[in-house]
């Protein structure tokens, strides 16, 4: 199976490729417009210079048979074009691109070419996040904040933010009937921003504050006289009288914890197993964090 890794950054590096050079019967190539890291990291995997491409139409033309983008999202919707004009299943990091327009060009075009499409929403996979599905949530509770760290408002929700949105989505119980946002922007920067959706029975808020003084990301769901906190993805306290504490393993990787590892392996079984893969909800969550960004943007107006 030959499975493309398309940009060779930090997330690639650090989080992708670990779990991609190890996989039995999984034949790796690379790209990447940056010779030095060409080499640097293809030395590192001790791959053959036939599996390292200095340009897309090079990987391509090796006959891939799934992708990887790492790439800016500046270009995403060039090279996943690309890729899905050649039929190649794609995995994308989000957001699939900074404007709503693209992202539903991209979705649409996966469909007509009955290619799978799947976007990085690895915090669906994280161990601690999954066992919230399980849990009451009457109320839902998200936090991502930052320290120092004021942005620019499309870029800030479309890079960050949009975690914490895809997030309660996929944890909400029921149909949203309620969208309500609220922000503070000053001279073009994003300070925090709320998140409130609603529906019968449950209220799920997400807050980013770019302000708060520490990084930290706190998840709670709680319901019928319980809660179950998550801690920056690595830590699980389950409230019902005396708190009980999990904490991850020694020898977890980050990758696993952080659900990267299970993402990727999926979409990688589903390749194999022949299944086309639809980003169609990943694109609503795309279209919910459009709402807040034009919230935002009235409030600079």
């Amino acid at each position: 199976m030959k499975v493309g890794c398309i940009g060779l950054g930090d997330i690639a590096q650090k989080a992708y490729l670990p779990v991609l050079a190890v996989q039995p019967g999984v034949e790796l190539h690379l790209q990447t417009r940056t010779p030095a890291t060409l080499e640097r990291v293809g030395d590192a995997l001790h791959l053959p210079a036939g599996h390292r491409h200095a340009d897309l139409d090079a990987l391509i033309g090796a006959g891939l048979d799934a992708a990887f983008v790492h790439a800016p999202t500046d270009v995403h919707p060039r090279i996943v074009t690309r890729l899905l004009e050649a039929g190649v299943p794609t995995y994308v990091d989000k957001p699939l691109a900074y404007e709503l327009a693209d992202s539903e060009r991209l979705v649409t075009l996966a469909e007509e070419r009955g290619t799978s499409l799947a976007v990085g929403f690895n915090r669906r996979h994280a161990p601690g996040y999954a066992q919230c599905a399980d849990h009451p949530r009457e109320l839902i509770l998200m936090q991502k904040n930052r320290a120092g760290l004021p942005e620019e408002p499309r870029r800030t929700i479309l890079d960050d933010f949009i975690h914490v949105v895809d997030t309660l989505r996929f944890l909400v119980p029921g149909q949203i009937d309620d969208v309500t946002v609220r922000a503070r922007a000053e001279d073009g920067l994003l300070h925090h921003v709320v998140l409130q959706l609603a529906g019968d029975g449950f209220t799920a808020l997400g807050v980013m504050n770019r302000l708060s003084g520490s990084s930290e990301e706190i998840l709670e769901v709680s319901g019928q006289d319980s809660k179950r906190q998550v801690v920056n993805l690595a830590e699980v306290i389950d409230h019902k009288g005396q708190p009980t504490v999990r904490r991850r393993g020694d020898w977890v990787p980050v990758s696993r914890q952080r659900g990267i590892e299970q993402a990727a392996l999926a979409f990688l079984d589903a390749v194999r197993a022949g299944e086309v893969l639809s980003a169609r909800d990943a694109l609503a969550t795309h279209e919910l964090c459009e709402r807040v960004v034009r919230a935002v943007d009235e409030r600079l107006a």
